[in-house]
């Protein structure tokens, strides 16, 4: 399978069932989800990093086919001077269905196969070209939601744990992404409400991604720690000696 397919466009837990969505307006629950993730948020209100372990299940609807895998991810968001949402640095470990790894310093994007003993070098400039897979999309532009993304309640509109559940289609065409649901922690929602507080926790529980040929993938996080500090040097990667290097360009990152 696709490296980037397990990732997908692109992240996730038990809580008492109560206060359900119906209790909640669907402005509260977006607004808990997108303010930790915007350049205008003061810094200790935001989430500047994240730590979890994560799985993930994967749907190909044309083979009947289905893949599970877990692994670990940190993610680093970097500041820009004048945008309304920070970049997105992240590591994402695989230990199964294989071992791999998908690294970005939000420049550049590295696919590391040590199986295959190859690591895919792209910018992501190249990445992220139409017909390329964008390992992105569900981090990047976590604060632009709704500028990007037609929202609803979706059905249902909670999870047993209580927590709420988004349906989000694009406001444009796009190949990767025919609807998304976000699964919102509950939680997030009650301190946003009751103490205009956000940033103590990951808003996000999980997140499942529908392509237009009607694939899905899963991903939840779990032992998720958040603004614990993470080196930058994280998000660099270093290629092993003796790996091969393909460098695509002008086709994707190369998958």
């Amino acid at each position: 399978m696709k490296p980037v397919l397990l990732l997908a466009a692109a992240l996730l837990l038990v809580f008492p069932t109560f206060g359900l969505a119906e209790d909640v307006g669907l402005n509260d629950v977006v607004e808990a989800l997108e303010r930790p993730f915007r350049a205008a948020t003061p810094s200790a209100a935001t989430v500047r990093d994240f730590r979890a372990d994560f799985s993930q299940l994967s749907r190909l609807v044309s083979l009947e086919r289905e893949q599970r895998g877990h692994g670990r991810v940190e993610v680093r968001f970097q500041q820009q001077s004048g945008a309304r949402v920070p970049l997105a640095q992240f590591r994402w470990k695989y230990d199964q269905p294989n071992n791999q790894e998908i690294v970005s310093d939000a420049e550049t994007l590295w696919v590391y196969m040590p199986e295959n003993n190859q690591v895919i070098q792209s910018t992501l400039a190249v990445a992220r070209e139409p017909q390329g897979e964008d390992p992105m999309a569900f981090l990047t532009g976590l604060g632009n939601l709704s500028r990007d993304f037609s929202i609803d309640w979706a059905d249902p509109n909670h999870d047993q744990a209580g927590n709420y559940v988004l349906r989000m289609r694009p406001r444009r065409a796009s190949s990767l992404i025919h609807e998304m649901q976000i699964v919102v922690d509950r939680t997030a929602v009650d301190d946003l409400a009751s103490n205009n507080v956000t940033g103590r926790r990951l808003p996000i529980v999980s997140s499942m991604v529908t392509d237009p040929n009607g694939n899905t993938t899963l991903i939840e996080f779990s032992r998720t720690r958040v603004n614990r500090g993470i080196d930058e040097k994280t998000f660099r990667f270093v290629i092993p000696p003796g790996v091969d290097v393909v460098r695509p360009t002008g086709q994707g990152p190369g998958f």
